[in-house]
């Protein structure tokens, strides 16, 4: 397995890892049986990053991790977050929390759901604006000083807001989506701020929800709670010009003789040591394929050819419907 670095100073993990969220939630229905036997599979071969979020589900999918990892601990790397905050009696509506007795109980809850005594990498899922940065990452801090957490990092956090929370405490790594149809943190200095300050960058996402893999050609493939139907890139024109997109990444893959999924896992990878991906599968055969982009190499003329097709922002429509997309701090 590829290993990259997580920050200056953090461990090697799997340069691909595995996002946990649609064996719980967001992706219509699920199987637990089959989700837990694809962890287990994916650590057999040597991925060992392992993301989940207090959120999805709410709380079955960090139950479902840590029935997963039970008895194999050592092998995996767990990522979890908090932070985005579900309301019981209307599941669509979010709301962020980041004061720091939250950050306290929410880390409790973690431990105990995934029945782990320490979180590898702890996340605040999106950044409050009603709290200073320094007031979550202060309280975050506490829980490294305490045991129960290793690494801190942040997801969907603006470069200034990242310089803010380092000059508090180390941040290992910063979340965002980041794909070949999600160019953002090339361009609004989310990526060059990490560089600068040492951090990893995790992209969430890096097959655009499932759209780069090409197996999807209408909306009507998704079940009818599948959070998909609702977003702007999947919907009426947006999906025809953002299908037209993926059938030149296609077409690109098919020349260097792999899958369209690979083709994009490989481009995201390709950005450099300090990028690491987590596609998510509850499938094994999708993991086995997702791997196979360890082996795909880009030269610099088919990463320019990938450019010329799929340029930055030229994927149609916002990423999220617009009370999600408020909450993206970038």
């Amino acid at each position: 397995m590829q290993t990259r670095t997580l920050g200056h100073n953090g461990p090697p993990i799997s340069a691909l890892g595995l996002g946990c969220m649609g064996m719980s939630d967001f992706y219509g229905a699920h199987d637990d049986a089959n989700s837990i036997a694809t962890i287990q599979h994916a650590l057999d071969r040597g991925v060992n990053l392992l993301d989940t979020a207090d959120m999805y589900g709410p709380h079955t999918n960090e139950e479902l991790v840590g029935r997963a990892i039970k008895g194999r601990r050592d092998e995996a790397f767990v990522a979890t977050k908090f932070g985005i905050v579900r309301e019981p009696g209307n599941p669509t509506a979010r709301g962020v929390n980041g004061r720091p007795e939250y950050v306290r109980a929410a880390c409790e809850g973690s431990l105990k759901r995934l029945g782990i005594g320490t979180i590898d990498l702890y996340y605040q899922h999106r950044v409050d604006p009603g709290v200073p940065i320094e007031e979550t990452v202060g309280a975050m801090a506490e829980l490294v000083a305490a045991g129960k957490v290793r690494y801190l990092g942040l997801s969907e956090a603006s470069g200034e807001t990242l310089a803010r929370a380092c000059a508090v405490h180390p941040i290992a790594a910063l979340q965002s989506e980041f794909s070949l149809w999600t160019r953002d943190p090339e361009h609004n200095g989310m990526l060059a701020a990490c560089r600068r300050l040492g951090v990893a960058l995790v992209a969430y996402s890096p097959l655009g929800r499932g759209f780069l893999t090409g197996a999807i050609r209408s909306p009507e493939d998704f079940e009818a709670d599948d959070f998909r139907r609702h977003n702007p890139r999947f919907q009426g024109e947006n999906f025809t010009r953002n299908l037209a997109l993926v059938d030149e990444v296609k077409k690109l893959a098919a020349g260097k003789g792999c899958s369209p999924a690979q083709l994009a896992l490989a481009w995201v990878l390709a950005q450099g040591e300090d990028v690491l991906a987590i596609p998510g599968t509850r499938h094994r055969s999708r993991l086995e394929e997702n791997l196979g982009a360890l082996d795909v190499q880009l030269s610099t003329t088919e990463r320019a050819a990938i450019d010329a097709v799929f340029p930055p922002n030229a994927a149609a429509g916002d990423r999220y419907a617009g009370p999600s997309m408020q909450m993206v701090n970038a």
